[in-house]
């Protein structure tokens, strides 16, 4: 279908660059930019969103992680504590 479109200036050369160095047609490059930037206006076109698998890492568990920084805390406490005695 044809068209008449007001492009600015800066975007056509690019278009233009791209279309020479890609060795397509203008009106090609346009189409392909056109496309891609109705991809991510529309929202229904979105891909969804990225998710990971998760892995057990053996069992039974070697530490219980819950509690990591309690068990960080009473660590450098008692880090603290030798360090005093190391001072006296």
């Amino acid at each position: 279908m044809r068209t008449t479109l007001d492009i600015d200036d800066h975007l056509l050369e690019r278009a233009r660059k791209l279309a020479k160095r890609s060795k397509l047609a203008i009106k090609d490059v346009i189409g392909r930019a056109l496309s891609a930037g109705l991809e991510t206006l529309d929202p229904a076109s979105r891909r969804r969103p990225y998710r990971c698998t998760t892995y057990r890492m053996g069992f039974p568990p070697a530490l219980n992680l819950d509690k990591a920084s309690q068990i960080a805390a009473m660590l450098e406490d008692e880090e603290n504590a030798r360090e005093l005695q190391l001072r006296k």
